[in-house]
């Protein structure tokens, strides 16, 4: 798998369009890079990131806060945090590219509880483009997308990006989540559609869920659902491919499904990612090598991996 990533990074500052919840703990954050930035991200790939720092942020009001992190939330920030897009505009001008992005974050812990606060016009410091990116195969025709809760974000940049850059390929996408409550989209009851997810929906991208809890959807995992779909689908392994991000046991999975169906697939994998930039050794993910295994770090080898590179823990 060719490796899209970044040659060059570095930091900027970040302007906040705005900062709209959308969905209990779950927020839409809207960025206008600067100059540097944005010809930094002027070819951004899904799947690659930055990392925000908000160790400047004041807390919001208490009742802003989740009761499950009153006690916690007042913690020092010491480094920075890792996100990935769920939307990139480009737009050129003469002065050069003009970058915005859409971030999509769930409440967690005590740094992302202080991007509530962020408003309209505020500035944050920003590290990036991180990272290796999904790799569009040449000749694909069909691409089938699997995203598990807050891995979700990557999956509908990828849609955006295949329906822009490759509009002959058919695109599906496949949406898991615990419960109703934890899908990190808008969400509304179509009159033949039952449930829609609006943003795959504005990118006339079929979307199927699934929950755990069968509040929503297909009654199980997101993984289950692809398999019954592949199993009544025909599909052409030379020319379809599977991308994924989501939860670790959910991309083991989909690595399984995508072997038992003879399809190419890559995964974005998620790990704790301090620096974002190799140094600290914190992020690494144990791949197959010609003499066993060795270690790869997920901020600078991945966070894309090829899913059959991966070694899982259930292995």
């Amino acid at each position: 798998m060719e490796k899209k990533t970044a040659a060059n990074k570095g930091i900027f500052e970040a302007k906040v369009l705005s900062n709209q919840q959308i969905r209990q703990c779950y927020y839409r954050l809207n960025l206008q890079f600067d100059a540097k930035g944005s010809r930094l991200f002027k070819n951004i790939m899904p799947g690659q990131f930055l990392e925000l720092d908000l160790s400047c942020i004041s807390l919001p009001d208490v009742s802003l806060i989740p009761v499950q992190l009153r006690d916690t939330a007042a913690r020092q920030i010491m480094l920075r945090r890792p996100f990935s897009f769920s939307d990139v505009i480009i737009t050129p001008s003469s002065e050069g590219p003009c970058v915005k992005v859409e971030i999509l974050y769930c409440v967690l812990g005590p740094a992302t509880v202080r991007m509530i606060s962020l408003k309209s016009g505020d500035r944050v410091s920003a590290l990036g483009p991180l990272g290796n990116g999904f790799s569009v195969p040449p000749g694909l025709k069909q691409a089938i997308l699997v995203a598990g809760g807050m891995g979700s974000p990557p999956v509908l940049h990828l849609a955006s990006h295949l329906k822009c850059h490759f509009p002959d390929c058919v695109t599906i996408a496949f949406i898991g989540a615990k419960s109703c409550e934890s899908l990190p989209f808008s969400i509304r009851i179509g009159n033949f559609k039952g449930l829609v997810l609006e943003e795959f929906e504005l990118l006339q991208v079929p979307s199927y869920i699934a929950t755990d809890d069968g509040s929503a959807g297909f009654h199980g995992f997101v993984t289950d659902k692809v398999r019954h779909w592949l199993e009544s689908h025909s599909v052409n392994p030379g020319s379809s491919a599977v991308f994924a991000c989501g939860p670790e046991p959910m991309l083991a999975g989909t690595a399984r499904l995508a072997k038992d169906f003879n399809l190419p697939c890559q995964i974005s994998m998620e790990r704790m990612m301090a620096c974002g930039i190799g140094l600290c050794q914190s992020c690494a993910v144990e791949v197959k090598a010609n003499s066993g295994t060795e270690y790869q770090l997920c901020c600078k080898n991945g966070p894309v991996f090829n899913a059959q590179d991966v070694v899982f823990d259930e292995e």
